[in-house]
């Protein structure tokens, strides 16, 4: 529990194994239950993690869609939990999945959505929010967008440039939006290796080999994959991502995995146009944190 408040946190992608104070229910390779998951939450003082990485990606939507009125069932008659995270919000509410209108209540409280595709979620959910929290450059293209899609009037916005550890914020009861610093956490999240290395990521996160003139289009959905196709594709495609810092870009934002981007960044920078060396580095560089076949 934090701060008297209990959380419930909804995650598709197994993001949260090491979250501290909390159960997780769930793993790549058992779903959880709808019924388990209220048990668990009916207990006083109890946090819950839901992992999804068991259930199909297109299957999620129709979970989180009897999962969420449960949980509002449950808030009505014990007023828990307190707060619910839905991470990678854009997978669980996307917007072109019109049950989403059936699902959300009008107004929610303690309810908090996390995505880096606001424009992919369902303008029923983005309606329901009334704070944004962002990160990232250009934070203010967020809320732009996030206006935009909710039919709502801006507030004045100019351009932001933040450093680590700041958050863009906005009230959409205030007029200002204003920078605030975020305190260092005690917890890490763990990445979740198995789910990087052998999972499936979505559409939107995966690696894909094009080439300057867009000629291929190589789908990596995780790093086996990634390597696999390394190996393979022409020289002139491997050399031209290697240029653009694409890999190092897909290992920080889609990997989450900052240790591995600076090492590869490192080699992007240092490789000179050596297809063979830049190759066998990067992929020593994932070998070295990630269990891949032999």
């Amino acid at each position: 529990m934090y701060c008297g408040r209990e959380f419930c946190i909804i995650d598709p992608e197994g993001d949260y194994e090491n979250f501290a104070d909390a159960v997780i229910l769930g793993d790549g390779d058992r779903s959880p239950r709808l019924t388990e998951v209220l048990k668990l939450l009916e207990r006083l003082d109890q946090n819950l993690i839901v992992n999804l990485l068991g259930i199909a990606l297109g299957d999620r939507p129709a979970f989180f869609a009897e999962l969420l009125p449960a949980l509002q069932e449950l808030r009505s008659q014990t007023g828990r939990p307190h707060w619910i995270v839905v991470d990678e919000a854009h997978h669980l509410l996307p917007s072109s999945w019109n049950p989403a209108l059936l699902t959300l209540p009008q107004n929610i409280d303690g309810l908090m959505l996390i995505t880096v595709h606001p424009e992919q979620v369902a303008p029923a959910a983005l309606s329901l929010v009334d704070a944004i929290l962002t990160v990232g450059n250009l934070p203010e293209q967020n809320i732009e967008q996030f206006c935009k899609v909710v039919g709502y009037c801006p507030p004045q916005l100019t351009p932001q440039t933040l450093e680590p550890g700041e958050v863009y914020a906005w009230f959409r009861e205030d007029t200002e939006p204003f920078c605030f610093r975020i305190a260092r956490g005690n917890t890490e999240r763990r990445r979740h290796v198995r789910k990087y290395a052998q999972g499936e990521l979505g559409q939107d996160k995966s690696f894909y080999f094009r080439g300057a003139e867009g000629k291929l289009n190589l789908r990596a959905q995780n790093l086996i994959l990634f390597t696999q196709i390394a190996d393979g594709v022409d020289d002139e495609t491997w050399l031209y991502h290697l240029h653009q810092g694409d890999y190092s870009r897909w290992f920080r934002e889609a990997i989450k995995d900052e240790s591995l981007a600076e090492e590869v960044e490192n080699i992007e920078q240092t490789a000179n146009g050596s297809t063979s060396e830049s190759r066998a580095a990067i992929k020593t560089a994932i070998e070295q944190r990630y269990t891949l076949p032999a």
